[in-house]
């Protein structure tokens, strides 16, 4: 005589269990499983008969699988409670136990507890409830910059909280823009389905019949169908700057824009001088502008730092922040020398 536990995933649709669990289920003398429970309809359409119980009792349980083979089907949450109290009675008078998993967490189950979560959030708390995409945007921001501080400082360890962070960000616009009853509104699913779509389109060298020689030729041919992709949208003018964000910090605007003016071949010598004419001297032909135009001495010069950074395959924003972090550390042992004096 036995007793099997058989838990299940609520991650999992109702069901979908593994064979060794169906034929747990077929062969045992007794079925006992909760009123109201999500596995009582498949069990009914497989031939079962379940005996329901308002609660679960342990001796009652345990009683009766010293009689004949008996399954619990514990609740979908989890029994623990009640498997405790199990092990407990059958500690001094053995029993034959079997913990019976039927059904698993598929990688990203968790990602189904968030969306519950953040729809109970948005329901429920005040707080919450009273969040827009613009009172968002800087915790977006401030999350993102985190993420970046942990992985430029190497604490790796600090980098999966911080990325949950931003995961979290993502499913609060989510669950703010399904609220819409518009054409604008969408899901966590539509997100996720676009960015999937995307990434299939770009990789045709996994997902189509393309082959590459390498990861040049990958991004060769990423800018390529992204290029396919802003002429479709934009037709005639589109550029390959569209889409670069004006407003994110200088430095890293300055790469951005001179990393797609790169890829697509523009010369070099576009940046301009001083005098706002253009260091290949053909200002007017090219629209340099005049010397308004172009800035400050000193905005001149920071972007042609940044372009000699992006020569050198280097990130003039991380490379900023680098010397940031040992001036920072410098000021610290000198404010400690003083307060030591």
């Amino acid at each position: 005589m036995s007793l099997t536990l058989l838990a299940t995933t609520h991650r999992v649709a109702p069901g979908l269990l593994t064979w060794k669990a169906w034929e747990a289920l077929r062969s045992a003398a007794r079925v006992r499983v909760r009123a109201g429970h999500p596995l009582l309809p498949y069990l009914r359409d497989a031939g079962i008969a379940p005996e329901e119980v308002a609660a679960p009792d342990a001796r009652d349980l345990v009683a009766a699988a010293r009689r004949e083979d008996v399954v619990w089907v514990a609740a979908p949450e989890g029994d623990e409670a009640l498997m405790r109290e199990v092990g407990t009675l059958v500690l001094n008078d053995p029993l034959d136990v079997e913990v019976l998993h039927g059904s698993y967490d598929l990688p990203g189950a968790r990602l189904l507890d968030l969306v519950a979560v953040m729809e109970t959030l948005r329901r429920e708390c005040p707080w919450d409830r009273e969040q827009t995409h613009e009172t968002l945007a800087p915790y977006l921001l401030e999350e993102a910059y985190e993420v970046l501080d942990t992985i430029e400082s190497g604490d790796l360890g600090a980098l999966r909280e911080e990325l949950g962070d931003v995961l979290l960000q993502v499913a609060f616009h989510s669950v703010v823009a399904s609220e819409r009853a518009d054409e604008t509104a969408f899901t966590v699913d539509d997100v996720a389905g676009g960015i999937v779509d995307k990434l299939v389109r770009r990789h045709p060298h996994v997902f189509a019949d393309v082959s590459v020689s390498g990861a040049d030729e990958v991004d060769a041919n990423w800018e390529q169908i992204k290029a396919a992709e802003r002429a479709a949208k934009s037709g005639d003018e589109a550029s390959a700057l569209d889409g670069v964000p004006m407003g994110q910090p200088a430095l890293s605007l300055a790469a951005q824009l001179q990393r797609r003016a790169r890829r697509m071949g523009a010369p070099g010598d576009l940046a301009p001088t001083a005098n706002g004419a253009l260091t290949s001297g053909n200002g007017s032909e090219n629209g340099a502008g005049n010397g308004a135009d172009a800035g400050s001495d000193l905005g001149v010069r920071l972007f042609a730092l940044v372009q000699e950074a992006g020569e050198q395959g280097l990130d003039p924003e991380a490379e900023l922040r680098a010397v940031s972090r040992v001036f920072r550390d410098r000021v610290r042992v000198w404010e400690r020398r003083g307060r030591d004096a």
